[in-house]
């Protein structure tokens, strides 16, 4: 990690540009009107609008380090030596961070897989950009964040953000036996729908279609280069990486600056007399920050005074409440190993790549390394027997797993969505790392849901060409809720989706303010509930409307 991450910017070509520091550092001296904390796509976006008005001090805060090359990221593989792209640049090696050691993951500080770096999680994540159903705002967001109230903010974002079904330069769909092959499944056997899968939206039952990337000229996207770009080439604007917040100062109810260890210092960013900061670390590390600062379940609290954790904060100023952390959201998933004669699977290199495919990408960004390894992606829903319902998601990538990657399969990872019933909560270890406990299958309708759902689109796999090879296609509905549910390789694994753990009503109100604070807000997935896809676009929509909503209070 470097201490300080000067201002880059994007240099507009085929690829991006050298980088160059044009930006003094933020100084601990200076008042802040807002201080944000986080990088990921939240805490850029928010950050990024704030700073839209000139008169306002921004600063952004980031634990992390480089990640994208216009950060200064440096990490890559040989055969990307001599050019202008870090690994997370390259979408084609986005599977490699979990077996190609990084800095830019989480490492010590949470208990958990993530992105510690300069975009956060989209840094380090397959890039994909799915909007959310209507249904979602209107059924699981309260008023102020109905999908009405949101259409400005998804407008702007798609303004902001480009995204593709078709990343690659030449417009070619590559690897596509598998995708075929699952059409021929879902959409010729099981009655799914083929669609434009962003541009149908509000359709999430029995739809089927070409995974959406947020990617750029056929390079890894996201806010750090569609927002913060811009943002950078303001005056007003200050980023600050290697700066690993510690808890939020506050008097009374009304919070005066953040602390962090910068460089191995501690070192105090103070706010203005009508400042405030925002919280965008994720739905692990910002109920964590919230509790450090004296917000939150008192037995935590307690545990944390014991310790000197909360800065000789008298009990006497703590916030109680138990909904800190609480209620904490992530997809449980199942990966099923699918075989079939007309199957070519693709296994991407972070060190080897095929020549022919690594100069595709380098002279013209064509072809596999162009985008991430899911091929295809497919919705429903199952409605259970009082009406409700729970959202399904499966997505296809172009290789096996484990101890099924020979040639001819590819990995369906099943996910259960919105409508599921289990949660867990954010938990500080001994050591007060912050993580998961008990989000998975708490209550079994999740496992007998999900289960419903594989039953159902295995029934049209017969004459489809697939065969699953690590679940007997014939399982039974208890078998399936059976095999998810107990741990392998395949099942009860941890997608990282994490949402939902500082909910509205209880965490926060509706301007995203903390409840009991009256200047810090939290804008994150801590925010969202869970959503019918992955919660990528609907967390940057919920900064969008943040902003919105925070520049109203003056």
């Amino acid at each position: 990690m470097i201490p300080f991450l000067s201002v880059l910017f994007l240099a507009q070509a085929i690829g991006l540009g050298s980088a160059s520091p044009t930006q003094s550092k933020p100084r601990a001296t200076t008042l802040y009107d807002y201080i944000v904390v986080g990088s990921g796509p939240a805490g850029i976006i928010t950050a990024s609008r704030l700073s839209q008005n000139s008169a306002k001090n921004v600063l952004l805060l980031e634990g992390g380090g480089p990640s994208y090359y216009v950060t200064g990221g440096t990490e890559r593989p040989a055969w990307l030596a001599g050019t202008n792209l870090s690994r997370v640049d390259v979408p084609g090696l986005y599977l490699s961070i979990f077996s190609n050691p990084s800095s830019m993951t989480c490492g010590s500080n949470v208990n958990a897989f993530g992105g510690c770096t300069i975009g956060g999680s989209s840094a380090i994540n397959a890039g994909l950009f799915f909007e959310p159903p209507v249904s979602d705002f209107d059924t699981y967001f309260p008023t102020g964040w109905k999908h009405s109230d949101l259409v400005p903010s998804i407008s702007r974002l798609y303004q902001t953000q480009p995204s593709s079904n078709n990343p690659s330069a030449d417009q070619v769909r590559y690897l596509q036996s598998g995708y075929s092959a699952a059409k021929n499944w879902l959409v010729t056997r099981a009655g799914y729908t083929e669609t434009d899968i962003n541009a149908n939206s509000a359709q999430k039952t029995k739809v089927f279609g070409h995974p959406v990337y947020d990617y750029n000229n056929a390079q890894r996207g996201g806010p750090v280069i569609s927002y913060m770009q811009t943002a950078l080439k303001r005056t007003n604007f200050h980023l600050q990486s290697g700066a690993l917040v510690q808890r939020v100062l506050r008097s009374g109810s009304t919070a005066t600056g953040v602390v962090a260890i910068v460089n191995g210092v501690t070192t105090t960013y103070s706010l203005s007399a009508t400042g405030r900061v925002i919280l965008s670390g994720g739905a692990l590390r910002s109920p964590e920050l919230l509790m450090k600062s004296g917000i939150g379940d008192p037995a935590v609290l307690t545990r944390l005074q014991q310790a000197n954790k909360l800065g000789g904060l008298p009990s006497s100023s703590w916030i109680n409440n138990t909904a800190v952390g609480a209620a904490l959201f992530d997809n449980p998933n199942t990966f099923i190993e699918l075989s079939g004669p007309s199957v070519q699977s693709y296994v991407y290199s972070y060190d080897n790549p095929i020549p022919a495919d690594a100069a595709l990408y380098l002279q013209h960004r064509d072809g596999p390394y162009s985008f991430a390894s899911e091929i295809s992606v497919f919705w429903d829903t199952v409605k259970r027997t009082d009406g409700s319902l729970a959202g399904m998601q499966g997505t296809i990538g172009s290789a096996g797993y484990n101890g099924y990657q020979n040639s001819s399969t590819v990995t369906l990872n099943i996910y259960g969505t919105s409508g599921l019933k289990s949660s867990g909560k954010v938990v500080l270890d001994s050591n007060f790392v912050p993580g998961p406990s008990g989000v998975y299958y708490s209550n079994p309708q999740d496992s007998l849901d999900i289960a419903t759902f594989i039953h159902g689109i295995f029934a049209a796999l017969p004459g489809s060409g697939l065969t699953p090879l690590n679940l007997a296609q014939s399982s039974s509905i208890a078998d399936i809720q059976k095999y998810i549910t107990t741990y392998s390789p395949y099942a009860e694994g941890q997608v990282n989706h994490w949402s939902s753990s500082c909910r509205f009503g209880t965490c926060v109100d509706t301007n995203t303010t903390v409840i009991g604070m009256k200047n810090l807000h939290v804008v994150d997935g801590s925010i969202v509930a869970p959503l019918t896809v992955n919660p990528q676009f609907g967390i940057m929509v919920a900064a969008e409307r943040a902003w919105e909503l925070i520049t109203k209070l003056g």
